[in-house]
């Protein structure tokens, strides 16, 4: 009995760490760290990283696509989705496009069954004004 509640324990970096997720939508652990050292000044990497691996193997927050520089990457949104990356700013924004693509993509393919989500990548419309400039 004592493990199951060892193991749902929430500390206060944990909720923390959820709201500010709900906030962001998307965010890495140096993110996390840098917004709530705001309100937590002594927290630490090591604290945030354990805080989102707890979390995310709970299913509390999910596992989002790695970020511009290959960080791990957490999303509030817990149900399958796929999302669009913004390649020169690594934008990531929720979408949900499988259920149009996948039949496209698979017959395009052949005798291939895709599943998972997707992750769409190209410039968000910001990097393509200044593009354009």
């Amino acid at each position: 009995m004592t493990t199951s509640i060892t193991a749902q324990r929430q500390t206060k970096y944990c909720k923390a760490i959820e709201t500010q997720l709900a906030r962001l939508g998307h965010a890495t652990n140096s993110e996390l760290l840098a917004d709530l050292r705001e309100m937590y000044p002594d927290l630490s990497a090591t604290t945030v990283h354990r805080a989102t691996t707890r979390l995310a193997s709970r299913g509390t927050i999910a596992v989002a696509p790695v970020s511009k520089d290959g960080s791990m990457r957490y999303d509030a949104n817990t149900k399958p989705h796929d999302h669009f990356q913004c390649l020169a700013c690594g934008l990531l924004r929720d979408t949900d496009v499988k259920d149009s693509v996948i039949p496209i993509l698979e017959a395009s393919i052949g005798d291939c069954s895709i599943s998972g989500q997707l992750t769409i990548s190209g410039l968000c419309k910001n990097c393509m004004r200044s593009h354009r400039s």
